[in-house]
């Protein structure tokens, strides 16, 4: 007999063994007379019962209460969670009332000097940054064409002259022939029709001269437009100034047939700029004329440049159906850093208040989840104590990019108004010790 010795082992008297043995062979005990009765205690092993596992039951007991957590977890999620508020206070301080606009830097007063002539450029006396004065020559157009032209004129005023004077003497002499055949008419030694024909003679030698005269006044105008091209081959320099821009070289050829021809752009005084800012129509109520503004170039994007708006015109300018208006701004560049053409981000004060009482922007568009708006109205939510919102009407005056200003309504310094809602994410994060707030990356 062998036994596994992974089991575990029991032990019991040997005399129950046997007598238990007996019971079962009582033949076989009474074959023998000489067996002796009394039983030796010995120790015998046997393998013992298995014990039953209990390992399913604290698996159900597990799954059951795991089932029950959960429910129990579903049902307190199911419900509505509290609504956090974002909120900031009511307070006072300064507001500035702004508008922004682009623009472009021009000279006050530049002058485009051009040809009244076609022709070809002969000489050039200025360039760029050329300092010019009143009357100074800077550019000279080939002469030779307009002076051939001046010498036919003067030839045709001298040929008209001559035919004016043959048709006065031709006239005088028709005059004489009608007045001798007028005086011998009475006494019939001419005809009526001799007289007739001196009459008509006289009259037509008196219009050939008016027409000659005409002709003279032709040739003498056409004498005087040669010299006036001739003159307008010499450009002058209307003002004094700067040349900005040279548009031609030696030899280039003028046409100015169709369109006038530009040879120099003349800044009169650089000392003194403005701004042509384009500025919507949405907000030129706001700008008056003596409104402070300033704008900053690319050129130096850390210098603010101070100016006053001097006009505020009233021609419109559409493009793609969207209406700006021109603003002019004056400001002084006794550096002369501002140059002609320069992009300027143009920001003009319409209003300023120093300590309003005013509330955030982000106040006035909020809007409460489920509750109805009314968009003619200025209303804000406010935190009581109770950390329950309740709604105020408000009017407002001037605003900035950050705040507005409060006129009227039941709210005071020191206020919670609700700017917003805070989500889960955000809830999430103030619960997070610091340190451990999720990055970019992982939102």
């Amino acid at each position: 007999m062998t036994t596994d010795p992974q089991k575990p082992t029991r032990h019991v008297p040997v005399d129950e063994i046997i007598s238990h043995h007996e019971a079962s062979t009582p033949e076989r005990l009474r074959s023998e007379p000489g067996a002796e009765q009394k039983s030796v205690p010995t120790i015998v092993t046997f393998p013992s019962r298995p014990s039953r596992s209990r390992l399913p039951l604290l698996i159900g007991i597990m799954f059951i209460l795991l089932m029950g957590g959960g429910g129990v977890w579903y049902w307190w999620a199911s419900g509505a969670p509290p609504i956090h508020y974002k909120t900031l206070p009511v307070e006072r301080g300064p507001i500035t009332a702004i508008v922004t606009a682009t623009g472009t830097i021009n000279p006050v007063v530049s002058v485009q000097v051009g040809s009244q002539i076609s022709g070809k450029v002969a000489q050039l006396f200025a360039d760029f940054n050329s300092k010019v004065t009143k009357g100074q020559v800077l550019a000279q157009i080939d002469q030779k064409p307009f002076k051939a032209r001046l010498s036919q004129a003067r030839a045709a005023v001298k040929s008209a002259r001559g035919n004016l004077s043959r048709a006065n003497v031709l006239a005088i002499q028709r005059k004489r022939e009608f007045d001798r055949m007028a005086a011998l008419r009475p006494q019939a030694f001419v005809s009526q029709a001799d007289v007739d024909l001196a009459e008509t003679n006289y009259r037509d030698a008196a219009a050939n001269v008016e027409v000659l005269q005409a002709q003279l006044d032709q040739a003498q105008a056409a004498l005087a437009s040669a010299e006036l091209d001739l003159g307008y081959t010499t450009i002058y320099s209307p003002v004094d100034g700067i040349v900005v821009s040279r548009n031609v070289d030696v030899g280039q050829t003028l046409a100015a047939a169709f369109q006038t021809p530009i040879l120099f752009l003349i800044a009169q005084d650089l000392t003194h700029m403005q701004v042509n800012a384009n500025v919507s129509e949405s907000d030129i109520g706001g700008v008056k004329e003596g409104t402070e503004a300033n704008f900053r170039v690319d050129a130096y994007p850390k210098q603010f440049f101070d100016g006053v708006v001097t006009q505020v015109r009233n021609a419109p300018i559409n493009i793609q159906n969207v209406v700006t208006y021109d603003v002019v701004i004056t400001v002084r560049n006794p550096e002369l850093k501002l140059k002609p053409g320069m992009t300027a981000n143009v920001t003009i004060v319409t209003a300023r208040k120093e300590n309003p009482l005013r509330v955030p922007n982000g106040a006035l568009r909020f809007r409460m989840p489920n509750v109805p708006t009314d968009r003619k109205a200025s209303r804000v939510w406010v935190l009581d104590p109770n950390h329950q919102p309740r709604q105020v009407d408000v009017s407002t005056g001037i605003t900035d990019s950050l705040s507005t200003e409060i006129l009227d309504g039941s709210l005071n310094q020191g206020d919670q108004v609700i700017v917003g809602i805070e989500t889960e994410e955000e809830q999430l994060q103030k619960k997070l010790p610091p340190g451990f707030e999720p990055g970019r990356g992982l939102r």
